[in-house]
């Protein structure tokens, strides 16, 4: 927090600026040009230029960028969250955005590391101010950290000079006929904060965010183990007869919890070193929204369910469960996704590069008119594809089928319960799993057991 509020106070340029241009760059507008003191063009005479003399009079002494923002960019932009256009001519991942938090704020309800916080209280009341403390800590860090994206841009962004594009691309909203693909350095942010801000506010940023990691990654493994000994060895005996059913209990089950917790950190770090994904999101970063995303889908509906429904329904928890999974399931390989996340809205913003089309100038290039790029020309067209990802509504379907087959069965089960599920849970002796257990190898007359006592 302190890095952001100092690069924000300091930074001369908090985000990319209209853009200079170079040698026979046409500027957009009357205030761009005036803003650059620009000179008439040679070739349009009505427009107005870059001016050469001023801003590049020798290569040594030499002011320029690569025009890639004739408006200049915005530190944050006001609808960007209401507008799927507001990021003209780029797309904005409008829909993806609200997924990510609904997934994020909700998913994280069930998440086990939080509600080992939340039960660590003393009392309820304490439990819940921490919650409404961390969630305040969260926006004020959050939203100064949120600007250092303007900011890096500036260093490795587009227009800087350390840009790189691909030659063989193309996209008509950007009026490019090749070079049109802007190449992310993927390491910008780390460059900034190694070689843009003090060594020591950049050194003891990359501190906190290794921190920050590690402690969600300790917290998640650590309940994991918890949950696994407690939830699953500890009823292994009821699942196989040759297990005693007191092979753990409370005087071991820390031990055990921790011994599990072994193979969990083993198996996370062989993960975190081998993956590799070509996703947008990244790599590992992404296999967290993951998980929150399943826990979205499968147990936070039943969480809610068991605080605000009067007498809630075991069953209608169970069934809610099933089928959250399985819709999420579903959707994951049966929606369209290309990887870039963009809804297919109409307009040139939501179509994807196209091969290199042209090797005619663009428009904002002050050359004979003959000699600029008219993409409606036979075989000088852009052929570009209509980006068509529809990650996030899987995400926010998932919950909202949960909740319809939560409800669907709470109301089934208003007078009576189907099902009786003992009180201290389903792997319980008289559950169903070792009734169906002795019904299948002991007592053929045991069909009593298939009802949930």
């Amino acid at each position: 927090m302190t890095l952001a509020f100092y690069s924000i106070k300091n930074e001369k340029i908090t985000a990319p600026p209209p853009s200079i241009g170079f040698p026979s760059y046409k500027y957009p507008d009357d205030t761009t040009c005036e803003m650059y003191d620009g000179v008439p063009c040679e070739n349009d005479v009505t427009a107005c230029c870059y001016n050469t003399d001023k801003w590049c009079p020798s290569d040594n002494k030499c002011f320029y960028d690569n025009g890639a923002y004739p408006f200049g960019d915005q530190s944050h932009f006001t609808d960007q969250m209401t507008n799927a256009y507001s990021l003209t001519p780029f797309p904005n991942a409008v829909v993806f955005n609200w997924a990510n938090i609904f997934v994020l704020a909700f998913g994280n309800l069930a998440a086990l590391d939080f509600q080992a916080r939340c039960m660590a209280s003393k009392t309820a009341k304490i439990a819940t101010i921490g919650c409404a403390i961390a969630g305040c800590l969260t926006f004020i860090v959050g939203i100064p950290f949120a600007y250092l994206g303007s900011i890096t841009r500036v260093y490795y962004g587009p227009d800087s000079a350390r840009a790189s594009f691909e030659t063989d691309s193309c996209h008509i909203g950007l009026g490019l006929p090749t070079c049109a693909r802007w190449l992310p350095d993927q390491d910008g942010f780390l460059k900034y904060l190694t070689n843009e801000v003090p060594s020591f506010l950049g050194t003891w940023c990359l501190i906190g965010i290794v921190a920050s990691s590690m402690s969600t990654c300790d917290g998640a493994i650590l309940a994991m183990g918890t949950v696994f000994s407690h939830n699953i060895l500890r009823n292994a005996g009821y699942f196989f007869p040759y297990i005693s059913q007191d092979f753990i209990e409370e005087e071991n089950l820390i031990t055990v919890a921790r011994i599990i917790s072994v193979p969990f950190t083993i198996a996370s770090a062989v993960i975190a070193t081998l993956y590799r994904s070509s996703h947008s999101l990244g790599a590992t970063g992404y296999l967290l929204i993951v998980a929150f995303d399943i826990v979205l889908a499968s147990v936070v509906v039943p969480l809610f369910g068991c605080f605000y429904t009067k007498k809630p329904s075991s069953l209608a928890a169970f069934c809610s469960i099933v089928t959250g999974i399985l819709a999420r399931v579903i959707l994951e390989f049966t929606l369209p996704k290309d990887g870039y996340l963009l809804m297919p809205f109409d307009g040139h913003e939501f179509l994807d590069y196209g091969a290199a089309a042209s090797t005619a100038f663009p428009t904002f290039f002050d050359v004979p008119t003959e000699r600029h790029w008219d993409p409606s020309v036979e075989g000088e067209q852009c052929e570009q594809s209509r980006y068509n990802d529809w990650t996030g509504i899987d995400s926010l379907a998932a919950p909202i089928v949960a909740l319809i087959v939560f409800v669907f069965v709470q109301w089934l089960e208003r007078d009576k319960p189907f099902f009786t599920f003992a009180k201290d849970g389903i792997m319980g002796e008289t559950k169903l799993f070792h009734c169906l257990y002795h019904f299948y190898l002991e007592d053929a007359n045991k069909s009593f057991c298939f009802v949930l006592r």
